[in-house]
């Protein structure tokens, strides 16, 4: 077990302050700043970065759960200053959650795992969990995104023009390379798609259709650490070939994984493994419909400009738009005091279209290089760990659609509505 003897130091000195901000006048908590599209959202940030990089804000709009306590947070939109956060994981903690909302303890290392904890716990499972990715088990999945990616792509073409890319293509990839991964079985894939949908999508009110929110979240989850412990405890007596495998037998310096741990981390693992690459995929193909010299160019050369083009992909679409900290200490950051306890929030959309660190950030250029993204995070502690298997699932599908369907064009997006994934809904194509 991993976590029976370690006690995790979530220690802070609390909100003393009675200074009373004054919260900044563009107001990124409200549901009409996030309904929004990225261009508009962008006019904002960019103001920001220039005047104001490190601004206070008031408590989101519908949070999902109400706290008396929360006075608000602070923004984080230069790339150079998202990147200190990131990598400072001693001022900036994660063990208080990393969304916008404060969430009990106990369902955030339910819904995720070690993104959610500080050290040394967080080395610690994360070491574990880094142990079950052996060079074979990486061999394997890649090559299961291969094959799928190109039978995905050959059933898109064979459901004719007009389909929907989303649901055809961006969310059937994620799942079968997490099933394959997992050892999921067929009959429970199409549930477990539901319920990571439910994860992400709480806070939009077409998905929700009516129904309470922290009921579809929190049902969702249990569901999710019903599959999770069923595959824990068969794979314990009888192994496989597969991740779920790996991990409940892994063990690095006498440290294993409880299987409410290997539950936690299959929730995280089937969240952001869907997301990034779901989210990626779609915003890519409607950008080559966007830019199609960039198209031109990537085809000219695939397998030599590809590695650049995963890059600039991800930076475009940036899956993940923002994530939060929790300042452990009084501390100054973009020429602000912050107090210990209070959040603060990276937003990635705007660190990932800053011109201090992008050239004509708002082109798509996919021989763009170097290309300091913070798509998967900024680097630091909390690197996303399937950063790979999100490239490989990209570099995978557009090039079978660049070989089965080259003249490929996808429609206008229909955007999802929150705060936390650059999420596409639907987005037809034709061919």
């Amino acid at each position: 077990m991993v976590s029976s003897h370690i006690v995790q130091d979530m220690t802070v000195t609390p909100l003393t302050s009675d200074t009373v901000r004054d919260y900044d006048p563009i107001d990124l908590s409200s549901r009409a700043f996030w309904a929004t599209t990225a261009v508009d959202r962008e006019r904002s940030f960019s103001e920001l970065r220039a005047e104001r990089p490190v601004s206070w804000h008031r408590p989101v709009d519908d949070a999902l759960m109400e706290d008396p306590d929360d006075r608000g947070f602070w923004a984080v939109t230069r790339h150079a200053d998202i990147v200190a956060v990131s990598r400072d994981s001693d001022t900036y903690l994660s063990g208080r959650g990393v969304l916008f909302e404060t969430v009990p303890e106990e369902l955030l290392e339910a819904s995720q795992s070690f993104l959610a904890m500080d050290d040394p716990r967080h080395t610690q499972i994360r070491k574990v969990v880094h142990s079950a990715f052996t060079p074979r088990q990486v061999r394997r999945i890649e090559e299961s995104i291969q094959l799928n990616a190109r039978t995905i792509v050959a059933e898109m073409r064979g459901a004719g023009s007009g389909v929907d890319f989303v649901e055809q293509c961006a969310k059937v990839l994620p799942i079968r390379t997490l099933s394959d991964m997992a050892g999921i079985p067929e009959s429970e894939q199409e549930q477990v798609v539901g319920a990571v949908d439910a994860m992400v999508s709480w806070a939009d009110p077409i998905f929700l259709a009516g129904r309470n929110r922290l009921e579809v979240l929190i049902g969702s989850q249990m569901y999710l650490h019903q599959v999770a412990g069923a595959l824990a405890a068969e794979r314990r007596e009888n192994p496989g070939d597969d991740l779920i495998s790996a991990l409940v037998h892994a063990e690095v310096d006498g440290d294993r994984l409880t299987d409410a741990e290997v539950a936690a981390f299959f929730v995280l693992l089937s969240v952001a493994g869907n997301d990034t690459t779901r989210q990626t995929l779609s915003h890519s193909v409607r950008a080559l419909t966007d830019f199609p010299d960039q198209r031109a160019w990537l085809a000219a050369d695939f397998d030599g400009r590809i590695g650049t083009a995963v890059e600039e992909f991800v930076r475009w679409a940036t899956p993940v738009m923002t994530f939060r900290r929790t300042a452990a200490v009084d501390c100054e950051l973009g020429g602000r005091q912050i107090s210990a306890g209070e959040k603060v929030v990276m937003f990635y959309s705007s660190g990932n279209r800053d011109a201090d660190a992008f050239d004509r950030p708002d082109v798509l250029d996919l021989g763009r290089k170097p290309n300091p993204h913070v798509g998967f995070g900024g680097g630091g502690r909390h690197f996303c760990l399937g950063a790979h298997v999100a490239r490989a699932q990209v570099r995978a599908v557009i090039g079978e659609l660049l070989a089965q369907l080259p003249d490929l064009e996808a429609g206008d997006p229909d955007y999802l509505q929150g705060n936390f994934v650059h999420a596409i809904r639907a987005m037809p194509v034709t061919f």
